[in-house]
C-alpha cells in the first residue's frame, strides 16, 4: 500500500526522488556521489542511481522534466515500474520515497507506477510468492489525503484486475453479481442483482436471447453511490459489459481468439471498480452502475445466425451474427437507464476486435450523442492518466449498414468501421446524452506493458475517477 510517512527513518532503504539534480544536495549521498550522478545524467541521461550501503540502499530516481506535465507524469510512472522491477529483484518489500521534488506531482505519480507494477495475482497458486510493496513517502508538500486517495484508487485498479483475471469456471455471472455485492456492503453502495425470472419479468430479449445457449443463468446488478451531499441532481450511470466468457455462440471462435475471453467482462468490472472507488473517497457524486452478465455458449437452445429477437425497448433486432453478443447485453442495460432519467450514461465494453485494430493497446475508442462536452473533459482525463481517447463519428451513413429486410435493425454491419457500427447500434437504445468506450485493445495484455502488466491492464477505472474529480 501507499501511506504517507511524517518523518524518514534512518538506516532504511530510500529512493530520492528528484527532478533538478541541484536537489542531490537535500539527499544523503556524499559530494563525489552527488558529481557521479550530475556527470552521468549530463553526459549519458543517466537517471537512475543505486548505492549500496550493505545495511541498506539509497536509490535516486532523476526524473525528466522537458516535456509537457502530462508527459512528464507518464514518465514518472514509468519511472516507477522501473524501479518496481529492480526492488522485486532484491526482494525488497518495504521502501521510503522521499519527495525532493520541485513539483511535488511527479512523486505522487511514481509512486502510482511503483505501486500499479507491483499488483499480482496468485489466488489459483499453491505456492505464491507474494512480494506485495509497502510504500511510504515522506514529503512535506503532499497531503496525507492525497496520499491516501491515490492509494485507494489503486486498490480499485487492483480490484478490477481480480475480476477480470479470475478463471471463468470460478465466476459465473451469479458468482462475478455476488463478488460485487459483497465488495459493495463493504463501502455503502447500494446494490440490487435481478435472477433470470425478474429479468423475464423485465422482457430484456437481448440479454435472455445471449443466455439461450447456457445452462448457468444469467444476472443484471444494480449498484448505487448516493452519499447524504450531491453534487448532480441527476445520476450519472456507468454501464458495463459482463461477458464472463465468450465462445461467439454459434459463430464459433476459430484458433486462438477464444483463449482471453475471459476478460470480456472487463467493461463489468472497470464500471464496478470506479463505482467502488468513488464510495471508498466518498465522493458527492450519484452514480449508478448497471452491469448486465452472462456467458455466451453454443448450447443446444442457443441463438443462431438469422433469429430475430425483441429487446427491452420493444426494437426487434436480427441476430446475423452470435459472436456480436456483447452489444445485445447492452442495449438492454442502456434502455433500462432510461428510468433514471440521467444527466449523463457512459458504457465500457470489450466490443469490438475493430477498435482494438484500430489504435492498439495505447488508448480507448470513444463515440458520443448529445455528450460533446462531457467527451471533452473524458479526454483530458486520458491525458493526465495516460489512458487516452480517441473520438470516432457516429455519421447518418453507418445506420444503412445495420439495416435488415426482417426486422427493425441487425446486430451488426460488413467488414468495415465495425467499432463505429456497434456504437451506432447502441445509440439505437438511448435517449440521453451517451459515451460509448470501447476498451477491447486496452482491456488484456498478453504480454507485460508498461505499469499495466500482463494479462487484466485494469485500464478505464482510473480514468473514469478522474472523469469524476473534474465533474
Amino acid at each position: 500500500m501507499i501511506a504517507k510517512l511524517e518523518k524518514k527513518s534512518e538506516n532504511k532503504s530510500k529512493v530520492y526522488i528528484i527532478d533538478n539534480v541541484k536537489n542531490l544536495e537535500k539527499t544523503r549521498l556524499s559530494k563525489d556521489e552527488i558529481n557521479y550522478v550530475k556527470q552521468q545524467y549530463k553526459d549519458h541521461k543517466i537517471a537512475y542511481f543505486e548505492f549500496n550501503r550493505f545495511v541498506y540502499t539509497d536509490f535516486v530516481a532523476v526524473l525528466d522534466t522537458s516535456k509537457s506535465d502530462v508527459a512528464n507524469f507518464e514518465q514518472a510512472r514509468i519511472a516507477g515500474k522501473n524501479m518496481q522491477t529492480r526492488l522485486s529483484k532484491l526482494n525488497f518489500f518495504t521502501i521510503q520515497l522521499i519527495d525532493e521534488c520541485l513539483n511535488p506531482i511527479l512523486c505522487m505519480t511514481f509512486a502510482e507506477g511503483l505501486r500499479l507494477s507491483n499488483y499480482q495475482f496468485t489466488k489459483h497458486k499453491t505456492k505464491p510468492k507474494n512480494q506485495y510493496l509497502d510504500i511510504q513517502i515522506v514529503s512535506k508538500k503532499l497531503s496525507k489525503t492525497k496520499i491516501d486517495t491515490l492509494n485507494l484508487y489503486c486498490e480499485a485498479v487492483y480490484f478490477c484486475k481480480d475480476l477480470i483475471n479470475e478463471p471463468h469456471n470460478f465466476q459465473s455471472a451469479v458468482q462475478f453479481s455476488k463478488t460485487l455485492a459483497n465488495k459493495a456492503k463493504t463501502l455503502g453502495v447500494k446494490a440490487i442483482i435481478f435472477d433470470k425470472k425478474h429479468i423475464e419479468s423485465l422482457k430484456m430479449g437481448g440479454l435472455l436471447g445471449v443466455n439461450k445457449g447456457s445452462t448457468n443463468p444469467p444476472t443484471f446488478t444494480i449498484l448505487e453511490w448516493k452519499p447524504q451531499s450531491i453534487k448532480n441532481s441527476k445520476p450519472i450511470v456507468l454501464v458495463g459489459k459482463g461477458l464472463v466468457f465468450d465462445t461467439g455462440g454459434m459463430n464459433l471462435k476459430t484458433d486462438n481468439f477464444m483463449n482471453d475471453m475471459k476478460y470480456d467482462m472487463a467493461g463489468g468490472a472497470t464500471v464496478a471498480a470506479t463505482i467502488f472507488g468513488l464510495a471508498a473517497t466518498k465522493s458527492k457524486h450519484h452514480v449508478i452502475a448497471l452491469i448486465p452478465s452472462t456467458d455466451n455458449r453454443p448450447g443446444a437452445h442457443a441463438l443462431v445466425p438469422g433469429d430475430v429477437i425483441t429487446m427491452r425497448s420493444g426494437k426487434t433486432v436480427e441476430v446475423v451474427n452470435t459472436d456480436a453478443e456483447g452489444r445485445l447485453i447492452l442495449a438492454d442495460a442502456l434502455d433500462y437507464a432510461k428510468l433514471y432519467k440521467p444527466q449523463l450514461v457512459i458504457d465500457a465494453a470489450t466490443l469490438t476486435g475493430s477498435a482494438s485494430r484500430a489504435i492498439g493497446k495505447h488508448g480507448i475508442v470513444a463515440m458520443q450523442t448529445n455528450a460533446e462536452k462531457f467527451l471533452q473533459i473524458l479526454q483530458k482525463s486520458g491525458e493526465e492518466v495516460c489512458e487516452r481517447i480517441v473520438e470516432f463519428p457516429l455519421w447518418e451513413e453507418y445506420t444503412e449498414e445495420l439495416k435488415s429486410e426482417v426486422a427493425d435493425i441487425k446486430n451488426c454491419g460488413s467488414a468495415y468501421a465495425g467499432a463505429i457500427t456497434a456504437g451506432k447500434f447502441l445509440t439505437e437504445f438511448t435517449d440521453y446524452p451517451f459515451i460509448h468506450l470501447d476498451i477491447a485493445g486496452v482491456a488484456f495484455n498478453t504480454t507485460a506493458y508498461k505499469y499495466f502488466g500482463s494479462q487484466a491492464s485494469g485500464f478505464g477505472v482510473r480514468l473514469l475517477i478522474n472523469f469524476f474529480e473534474k465533474m
